[in-house]
């Protein structure tokens, strides 16, 4: 007899959303971008168990490389360097399962939003490129898993990207959807892979990142495109609730003032190879002016300056109301130095938007 049952301990209780589903019934192309864009996509289509070599094992040594992920100069302080081997080991192999659980996570939420835009947005060009991003999420859900159960175990969720997936999903606001997914989420991971990407060795999973960001470079640019169309047609109350909308996605993944942030989840992980939290931030604490002070203004912005926000700005959603709250709660979790010192100064150190974003996602950090 089969295993099979409708209900898995696995599952969570239902979500309720809210969603208008709206036909269209002119097929012609009408924004030839999207049109174009879902042609792109259709060519650039992968099968991860043909193009993946999946009995290569994991290279250790080379994937020491891999990056904590951290704004903060963590693995330079004394503390950190005084790790044992072992424990560097431990550390960077859970943390590395950590990020990629929510890769993983995350792209479950962009599966079920992408599914959810093929039937609530008006336009034939933007339900078809939806359609092509929902395959892509699955497949993204099925190379994150594969790689994690390699490594180490998938790890539950960390509550901020559950809320703001949540807050994503719900709400019957589909341009809301598109602002949530594909450029306050997508644009973080897309930052995050090229990060991981570019500094990681390890093979497999610097090439399974290859794949899985030039497919999240067309997402980001759909939803950039198709925003761009869009908001000049908004009020100004309408345009202001999609900037609040981005904002509060934003902080929510990025304040560590929230004792719920990423930060507190990933010390909970350090903490089982035994690194004492508070030792480590005192110390982090006490060596931080050293340890920045022949930082250059600009020279590495975090993914919210560095990429969301000038999204956003090309978007026509980055009024100057907007901009100071993304200043305040930016400079609460950085060094005052990489933000700016007033909203003139933050907005003039936003970098411009690549115009290739798959080629700028392929390329090396600078």
């Amino acid at each position: 007899m089969s295993d099979f049952t409708i209900k898995t301990d696995t599952q969570e209780p239902p979500l309720d959303t809210a969603m208008q589903i709206i036909y269209q019934w002119n097929y012609d192309p009408e924004v030839d971008e999207l049109r174009n864009l879902y042609v792109k996509a259709t060519e650039a289509q992968w099968v991860a168990e043909r193009d993946l070599d999946w009995e290569r094992p994991i290279d250790h040594a080379k994937f020491a490389t891999t990056p904590l992920g951290s704004p903060l100069p963590i693995e330079q302080c004394s503390y950190w360097k005084s790790l044992s081997e072992e424990q560097l080991w431990e550390v960077t192999r859970r943390t590395a399962s950590f990020r990629l659980s929510q890769f993983l996570h995350g792209e479950q939420g962009a599966l079920m939003v992408a599914a959810q835009l093929v039937n609530a947005v008006p336009h034939t060009d933007a339900k078809f490129y939806a359609a092509t991003q929902t395959m892509d999420e699955a497949r993204h859900v099925e190379v994150f898993a594969k790689y994690i159960d390699k490594l180490d175990e998938i790890r539950p969720i960390a509550a901020p990207l559950r809320k703001v997936l949540d807050g994503t999903l719900e709400t019957g606001d589909w341009m809301k959807k598109l602002v949530g997914m594909q450029i306050v989420v997508e644009g973080l991971a897309l930052y995050s892979f090229k990060d991981m990407r570019t500094l990681t060795e390890e093979p497999l999973l610097k090439e399974l990142l290859t794949y899985v960001a030039r497919d999240e470079s067309r997402h980001h640019a759909y939803g950039v495109q198709y925003i761009d169309r869009c908001v000049p047609c908004l009020s100004d109350a309408e345009r202001t609730e999609l900037e609040d909308f981005a904002l509060e996605a934003s902080r929510t993944l990025i304040d560590n003032r929230n004792s719920q942030a990423f930060l507190g989840e990933v010390l909970k992980v350090w903490a089982e190879v035994g690194i004492d939290a508070t030792e480590l931030l005192n110390c982090l604490h006490a060596e931080m002016d050293e340890l920045t002070k022949n930082e250059k203004k600009g020279k590495r912005l975090g993914p919210v300056q560095g990429f969301v926000v000038p999204t956003l700005r090309r978007c026509g959603l980055l009024s100057e109301r907007v901009a100071a709250h993304y200043l305040d709660f930016l400079r609460a979790n950085m060094t005052r130095n990489l933000v700016g010192e007033d909203v003139e100064e933050f907005l003039r150190y936003l970098p411009e938007l690549p115009e290739d974003t798959a080629a700028w996602v392929l390329s090396e950090l600078r």
